[in-house]
């Protein structure tokens, strides 16, 4: 749950600040978030590390607005990106291109030319196709392409389906048992600079354990890469460490989650890399949306809200939890349990199931751990403008992103004049 988050006299206060006066001011549905708690989560990470060899890269995909990602450039981040349009972002945003990684599956030839031209750290390479498809470019533009192999070490992370990325049933990495065989190829190749290894198990992890398999995984195949004449500069863990998202999840330790590395290591000095969205930012933000009606039935009782399915996508995509409270506490009002849904079509439009809220009709209403893949996954379905953005910076408030107008909604459509 987003920890700054207070009650002062019945009413919700996002660290100094009353989010009825942030409603008032810049009105609902909006994503709100704390500069501070970034910074926080930022400096936890890298200060865990120490002295040892690292590089922190934030995965973009999980909240990719500029403001957040010239906060963390600041601070000294590296970036995890995923598209050509996360490239550009990092670039816009003051990002050092030499501290950029670029994964995914499916990298087309303009993405990797443009990453080659802008001189980026690595590239996580997926499969023998873009292996091959990256030296032929590099070659093209007289330069050696760096990259690293991201293997599958075939760890169950015990995470949802959907966000599992470490099984041999995934689309993500090369098996590990043919991982060795590609280095050797890659090794040939000239234009390829090999760097190091990658290894992304899943997301939304609270037990380290995981972790700690899948590099064991790693440090045998890095024996055998020796012993072949291979020597990487650095191993990259990926990102995947969960938060805290209902007040029964333990977080995870980072002390704990580094010490069980360098432990796993065993006094192998590799540069570590790590990739960390979520736990930078995932708590870091609120959704703050308003009860429209409130509509009891035979069967439940629902709350109808401002927000939606396309304004936070997690709920319905992974049926995932996150605390909702209210921002004004009613004392005269009965508590009810409600299912928190809104306007759009669909009967899998809901935020929240089975809560239990003192509730009437107008409240305002907190959407807790919205910070990541939250706006990074809305969109405009049922024609809806996209929310506006807010950040907290100490007792002031700065809008990050605009709330879109519905005319901007279809000012790149054109109807064809023979129409």
């Amino acid at each position: 749950m987003t920890p700054a988050l207070t009650y002062q006299d019945h009413r919700l206060f996002f660290e100094n600040i009353a989010l009825t006066d942030i409603a008032e001011k810049y009105a609902t549905p909006c994503y709100i978030y704390s500069r501070k708690h970034i910074e926080q989560q930022w400096q936890t990470f890298s200060h865990a590390l120490q002295d040892y060899p690292h590089l922190i890269c934030y995965a973009v995909k999980a909240n990719s607005n500029l403001a957040i990602l010239h906060l963390l450039a600041q601070l000294g981040a590296g970036f995890d990106i995923v598209s050509e349009g996360e490239l550009e972002r990092v670039l816009a945003a003051g990002g050092s291109p030499d501290k950029i990684i670029f994964s995914g599956v499916g990298k087309t030839k303009n993405e990797i030319q443009r990453a080659l031209k802008v001189g980026i750290y690595c590239f996580n390479i997926e499969s023998e196709s873009e292996l091959q498809r990256i030296n032929d470019i590099a070659q093209q533009q007289n330069c050696q392409a760096p990259v690293s192999l991201r293997v599958n070490p075939d760890v169950d992370a015990k995470t949802h389906p959907y966000i599992s990325t470490g099984l041999k049933e995934n689309k993500f990495g090369i098996p590990i048992d043919t991982a060795e065989a590609l280095y050797l190829r890659a090794k040939d190749m000239p234009g390829i600079q090999l760097l190091g290894i990658d290894c992304h198990i899943g997301s939304q992890l609270l037990d380290i354990t995981p972790f700690t398999d899948a590099l064991k995984r790693i440090n045998t195949l890095l024996q055998h890469l020796q012993d072949q004449g291979i020597h990487l500069h650095h191993i990259d863990m990926g990102g995947g460490l969960g938060i805290p998202y209902h007040s029964m999840d333990q977080a995870v330790s980072i002390d704990q989650y580094m010490q069980q590395l360098l432990h796993t290591l065993e006094n192998n000095r590799y540069t570590l890399i790590f990739e960390p969205g979520r736990f930078i930012v995932g708590n870091a933000g609120i959704l703050l949306t308003k009860v429209e009606y409130l509509k009891p039935t035979d069967e439940k009782n629902f709350a109808i809200i401002d927000a939606a399915m396309n304004d936070l996508l997690r709920p319905a995509l992974y049926q995932s939890f996150q605390d909702i409270i209210p921002v004004q506490q009613h004392l005269d009002i009965a508590t009810q349990e409600y299912d928190l849904v809104g306007p759009i079509c669909e009967t899998g439009d809901f935020l929240g199931k089975q809560r239990q809220l003192a509730l009437k009709e107008g409240d305002l209403l907190a959407i807790c751990s919205a910070g990541a893949y939250g706006f990074s996954m809305s969109s405009n379905y049922n024609s809806r403008p996209r929310v506006a953005e807010i950040l907290i910076d100490g007792d002031s408030t700065y809008v990050i992103r605009q709330r879109e107008t519905i005319q901007e909604l279809y000012a790149n459509e054109k109807i064809p004049h023979t129409l």
